[in-house]
């Protein structure tokens, strides 16, 4: 394949290739603590195999750099694109989501011989003059979008070694920041009119775009998140059978699967444990509170006389706390900015097809990779889902 020398790409200080490099990287470490077996694990439908994560992340680049802008790349294997295809219905068939789990083929190490492949071949591209100052948009969506990837393969992990009944550790050498549980106070924010949105000179996802005012009334936010220790105050004081603190739809999800605390929770011996990636262990009160659906959010706000916060409170007040350890529920439907717009293609169908029936969270959480956050990101989730690494904020 024929290669030319390019004129000096650099993001974020670092040559395009470097940066590529880095990320791509940072997907096989996460992954490095498994064992063959956990790679094609599916419990839920909501859970993708790590395997698939891997294999999708690589396809992106093959699909939308390397087949289109450099000159005689061959696929790899053309039956990857109905494997590793996502949800872009202008690429072409996939495998639905729920089939993930059944790929035994292709194998894991196929998948890696896949990964170095189009690395070699994306290194060989980010270092050409093929690589044009007009790709470097898409090449940081990529990069972006394999972070997201790396978030969900954090979250996958935990959910399938959290369900094997052994309660495997993930590691044993991965120690969670410890803070001194500090007073919750409330921060008061005056009536007026704000903007939200991204705004400079770096990456943003679309969605962040069309920075634009919205009128507040005054409001109240608080600046810790919610605990374990508050958090069963709530379970003790019969918050999961008193239907006065849940939406209609909430109750019904709450009698339908017999819903009786967080996610990973289990009481052993009269003790609350939790599974986390070093295993069961006993819960930390003072740690935040995690992996609880919207409904439950709700429902403990309303427990505690208060509401959770809209997203443009959340964004306006953000400065004012620290953030980052859990991504953060909102009251906030997601939907479009003011002058949203779709982009052409395959790309356009990124983020503005889910904007219906999901609720907005913020901030980040300890899955987040470094430098993926931003007070502006607007990240998204059905009401019923609580696998994520999501908890409370209070506001009134």
């Amino acid at each position: 394949m024929e290669t030319k020398t390019a004129p000096e790409n650099r993001i974020f200080n670092l040559t395009a290739s470097e940066r590529f490099t880095q990320i791509r990287n940072r997907s096989v470490e996460i992954c490095r603590p498994l064992e063959t077996e956990d790679y094609v694990v599916q419990p839920v439908v909501d859970v993708s195999p790590p395997k698939w994560h891997l294999g999708h992340t690589t396809w992106f680049f093959e699909t939308f750099l390397l087949q289109p802008h450099f000159p005689d790349y061959k696929v790899f294997d053309e039956q990857y694109n109905f494997v590793f295809n996502s949800y872009y219905e202008t690429i072409g068939a996939r495998v639905i989501r729920t089939d993930r789990g059944n790929l035994s083929r292709p194998s894991v190490a196929d998948v890696f011989r896949y990964r170095e492949y189009v690395d070699r071949h994306m290194n060989d591209f980010l270092d050409s003059s093929f690589f044009t100052p007009e790709l470097a948009d898409l090449v940081e969506l990529g990069l972006n979008h394999e972070e997201q990837h790396q978030e969900l393969l954090v979250t996958d992990i935990k959910y399938i070694l959290g369900h094997n009944p052994l309660f495997p550790a993930y590691t044993t050498d991965q120690v969670s920041e410890k803070r001194t549980e500090a007073p919750s106070e409330m921060i008061s924010f005056p009536e007026g009119v704000y903007e939200i949105g991204y705004e400079g000179e770096g990456f943003c996802f679309d969605n962040e775009l069309g920075r634009h005012k919205v009128y507040l009334n005054d409001f109240k936010i608080s600046t810790e998140p919610v605990t374990n220790r508050e958090y069963l105050e709530f379970m003790n004081a019969g918050g999961y059978e008193d239907f006065r603190h849940w939406h209609a739809e909430g109750w019904d999800w709450v009698k339908m699967t017999n819903a009786q605390s967080p996610l990973y929770w289990h009481k052993v011996d009269g003790v609350w444990m939790n599974y986390t990636f070093n295993g069961l262990q006993e819960i930390d009160l003072s740690d935040p509170v995690c992996h609880i659906s919207f409904f439950e959010a709700s429902a403990f706000a309303s427990w505690k006389g208060m509401r959770l916060p809209t997203e443009a409170e959340w964004e306006v007040a953000s400065d004012h706390f620290d953030w980052g350890r859990r991504w953060e529920w909102t009251n906030s439907a997601y939907l479009p900015y003011p002058g949203f717009k779709k982009e052409a293609g395959a790309v356009g169908e990124y983020n503005g097809k889910f904007m219906i029936n999901q609720m907005v969270l913020r901030g980040a959480s300890e899955a987040t990779p470094p430098d993926h956050s931003r007070k502006t990101y607007r990240n998204f989730f059905p009401t019923n889902l609580k696998w994520q690494f999501t908890g409370i904020r209070l506001a009134k």
